[in-house]
């Protein structure tokens, strides 16, 4: 597989992640070649999102189609993804961040330290954007120290999802959803959204760790991976990562790591296969 085609493959699993939700919502949207663009408009606080799907010719020209469609939609906050790092937007007042590593993983075996595979029972996934810990061997150390007291699950009902929504708006966070409104932004609606499934760990039955996966039927995407405070740095974030690898056997992982998390990803056999530079209004790229 080539190494662009792996990475065009994670653009389009986080285009269509985010069409999903615009079908979930009832968002407006544009899916066209080379970029998909949604308006997220439940709240006048999210972002509208927009991600670059295939390698463009002339920056300039694509900045300016870009940029035609954020005016039409009256654009206040934005949340644009350019895995090519190529675009320059910051003379219609946007800014970026540090580049993040967009990363793969080949089906296979998910390894245990203990030796074996984990179960498919009970699974869970898990990308790092915000909330997530790191450190040597993280997941081992969650093991160590909760044991049997650490359990994953899917949410399957509607008190189950708001809970996973709480806990990834207090643990990425979310500033745009604080404080939490039940369904604000992950709505019930969504359990019944093919490919989309969402994730709950917990400590003794509390709520610690909480993500999205996406499977699109090529590859399955991770997303808002969360831990809470109390629970970071014991490995909550890797636990639920290894589950949801064991449970699409069948399918390439792909996800986006920040720098603090890319040891862990790349001990769980992720590769990079592309840097990707956020842009947005000042302050409205933090989901």
């Amino acid at each position: 597989m080539e190494k662009d085609s792996r990475l065009e493959q994670a653009n389009d699993n986080a285009a269509d992640f985010w069409l999903a939700q615009a079908r979930v919502h009832g968002w407006e949207h544009l899916d066209r070649t080379g970029w998909t663009a949604v308006r997220c408009a439940r709240t006048t606080t999210d972002a509208h999102r927009l991600v670059v799907t295939r390698p463009y010719g002339e920056p300039a020209a694509l900045e300016e189609e870009l940029a035609g469609v954020l005016r039409a939609w009256g654009t206040t906050r934005l949340c644009l993804e350019d895995p090519y790092g190529r675009l320059d937007l910051s003379r219609f007042g946007c800014v970026h961040g540090l580049g993040m590593a967009v990363m793969t993983r080949e089906p296979a075996p998910v390894p245990s330290r203990a030796g074996g595979t984990p179960g498919a029972a009970g699974v869970a996934g898990a990308v790092g954007i915000g909330g997530v810990e790191v450190g040597a061997a993280p997941g081992w150390g969650a093991r160590r120290r909760y044991g049997s007291e650490l359990t994953v699950d899917e949410a399957r009902d509607e008190d189950a999802l708001a809970a996973v929504e709480r806990t990834v708006v207090e643990g990425f966070p979310v500033p745009a959803h604080q404080p939490v409104t039940r369904g604000g932004m992950l709505p019930r609606d969504l359990l019944g959204e093919p490919g989309i499934r969402a994730w709950r760990a917990r400590v003794q039955g509390q709520d610690a760790g909480a993500c999205l996966t996406y499977d699109n039927g090529r590859t399955v995407g991770v997303y808002w991976a969360a831990t809470l405070p109390a629970h970071r740095s014991q490995g909550v974030a890797r636990t639920l990562l290894e589950t949801a690898l064991a449970a699409h056997p069948d399918r390439p992982a792909t996800l986006v790591a920040t720098l603090l998390a890319e040891p862990l990803y790349r001990k769980l056999g992720f590769v990079e296969h592309g840097v990707t530079r956020w842009w947005g209004y000042p302050a409205a790229s933090e989901a």
